[in-house]
């Protein structure tokens, strides 16, 4: 899948460049196994995060949201401990790894990013409460680390937020830009411009007379760069991302470095409706403004410069890879006002309903909405509503070729709640066809097939864990069909035994299934999940159940 991925494909051009351009760079007395490994480590993170998106993407952004968290916490320390110390002219440089403001500052403004975009995507009001001071926070960090890169990166990244969600609060962010940067350059006038342009027109121009030495091919990856701009020391870096490229790996390795940035807004744009991808890209955005004016490393080993590229590009290609085959979000999530809701659902049948009111409505058209309720604390549907994963679920098992119910539109209601509306699956619930059933030989031979498609689920990785006869559906033409598809996982491999075991745990839950699956048919369930399976998970499956059993006669 990698390898089909645009993102990925410029990566290894460029990679592949580099490393050719060994070839005619100065001799160097590491191995050339070393010279390798930087971009190892980049076409590993890329290859980490396609799997994580691919197989985990419901944990991606409260991930995203604990390091956030942790960062926030570890900037307010060091704020406190900065604050102890300080003295005029003195910067913030931080503790742990950090050992100079500038590389303390592009952790802090990749930080403030996230709050940030996050501030600009949330749609629940107690998280942009949160991300707002958290964002001050971070920005305060900024400024005390007396790095004015950091400033004008976030100012693009805040201009690209607002193109790309515009909504209300682009407006209020463009408004807060302009107030803001007023009241920046009138509080920290001497911090902008008290250093001047700390000799970066002195060291570009070095630069780019040793490019212009070899401007097609680069002076090769493994060359060293040693500039003096009259400052009484000497820089290793040219202080730009772009003319890193040049000096090493020349215009032939610039050209694939461009498109992978371009082509990654370009996707980013295109696949906004999912939030991640806005995350993702204001991130590279940042990094796009810090390399103006800062770095030079090309393909470098796991440090903070991954912050600025590496670490947004991966996660885009990941994205996007998994955008493609339909394992992400791709329908918008439209607003539903009270009134809205009340006409969709006038005269509608409730199906389904709990203490708190209806769950499942059947619409006059036949069509159906359910509704998943906000919860009062923060879970996983905080930042994944239950109603998107339904959608994204439905989606991935049709393309297993397992029939589910087809998503009509996605919606949020006003008091935070969210709604799938759906075409239901032609057919009745496997209980259903059951209770219908007089003749136990027909019985039997339903649960034997059934014990079959219970098995290529768990052989295919799909752990359902509200499997039970209510949520399997008998087709008109016989075939099996799953509704009700929030709480499901598919995985890389086949179900280990302990969540086959879960699963079966929770079909034993109802007293009718229990019956019919587990003492009336249970050798025909085993012989058709015997069809798909293995041996052992035959035999665990049969010693689990006669445990519950023995478990059972005993209370």
């Amino acid at each position: 899948m990698l390898l089909h991925e645009p993102v990925f494909i410029a990566l290894l051009l460029f990679a592949a460049w580099a490393m050719l351009s060994l070839c005619w760079g100065p001799p160097d007395d590491e191995s050339a196994l070393s010279q390798f490994k930087p971009p190892l480590h980049i076409m590993l993170l890329f290859a980490g995060c396609y799997l994580l998106v691919r197989y985990r993407s419901e944990i991606i952004q409260p991930l995203l949201f604990s390091a956030a968290v942790v960062g926030l916490i570890a900037s307010i320390y060091n704020l406190y401990m900065f604050s102890r110390l300080y003295e005029p002219g003195m910067r913030l440089i931080g503790g742990g790894a950090f050992d100079n403001p500038l590389l303390s500052s592009h952790v802090f403004g990749f930080f403030c990013a996230y709050w940030l975009s996050l501030s600009m995507t949330c749609k629940h009001r107690a998280m942009l409460w949160l991300s707002l001071p958290a964002m001050a926070v971070m920005f305060a960090a900024i400024i005390a680390t007396g790095s004015r890169t950091p400033l004008v990166a976030l100012t693009m990244a805040a201009l690209w937020l607002g193109f790309i969600c515009w909504n209300r609060r682009s407006i209020i962010l463009l408004g807060v830009l302009l107030i803001g940067g007023a009241t920046i350059g009138v509080l920290f006038s001497q911090m902008i411009i008290g250093r001047g342009d700390s000799y970066r027109f002195e060291i570009w121009q070095i630069v780019l007379h040793k490019i212009a030495e070899h401007p097609w091919i680069g002076h090769g990856f493994n060359a060293s760069l040693s500039v003096d701009p009259g400052a009484g020391f000497t820089l290793e870096e040219p202080h730009s991302f772009a003319l890193g490229v040049l000096y090493y790996v020349g215009i032939f390795g610039l050209i694939p470095w461009l498109f992978f940035q371009a082509w990654s807004l370009l996707s980013s744009w295109r696949n906004r409706v999912q939030p991640l991808f806005i995350v993702a890209s204001t991130w590279l955005v940042f990094g796009i403004g810090a390399g103006l004016t800062e770095g030079g490393g090309i393909l470098s080993r796991p440090k903070e410069h991954w912050f600025l590229l590496w670490i947004p590009l991966a996660l885009i290609a990941a994205l996007s890879i998994n955008q493609r085959a339909r394992r992400l979000l791709t329908i918008p999530v439209i607003p539903l006002t009270p009134t809205a809701f009340e006409q969709m659902t006038a005269n509608a049948r409730v199906i389904e309903e709990d203490g708190l009111g209806p769950k499942v409505l059947r619409l006059t058209d036949g069509s159906f909405l359910k509704l998943f309720r906000r919860r009062r604390c923060y879970t996983s549907g905080s930042f994944n509503p239950y109603s998107e994963r339904f959608a994204v679920n439905s989606e991935q098992l049709r393309d297993m070729g397992i029939p589910t119910p087809q998503t009509l539109n996605l919606y949020r209601l006003k008091n935070g709640s969210s709604a799938v509306h759906y075409c239901p699956l032609p057919g009745n619930t496997l209980r259903q066809v059951l209770q219908g059933i007089t003749a136990p030989a027909v019985r039997q031979a339903l649960v034997e097939r059934f014990g079959k498609f219970m098995a290529q689920l768990h052989e295919r990785g799909v752990y359902f864990r509200s499997l039970h006869l209510g949520n399997v559906l008998v087709l008109e033409d016989g075939e099996f069909g799953l509704i009700d598809l929030a709480d499901l996982r598919i995985y890389p491999s086949p179900l280990t035994l302990s969540l086959r075991q879960r699963n079966l745990r929770h079909m034993q839950r109802y007293t009718e299934d229990r019956r019919w699956l587990f003492e009336e048919h249970f050798e025909a369930l085993l012989q058709g999940y015997g069809v798909i399976a293995s041996k052992s998970a035959v035999d665990n499956l049969h010693r689990q159940v006669l445990a519950a059993s023995l478990m059972a006669q005993a209370h």
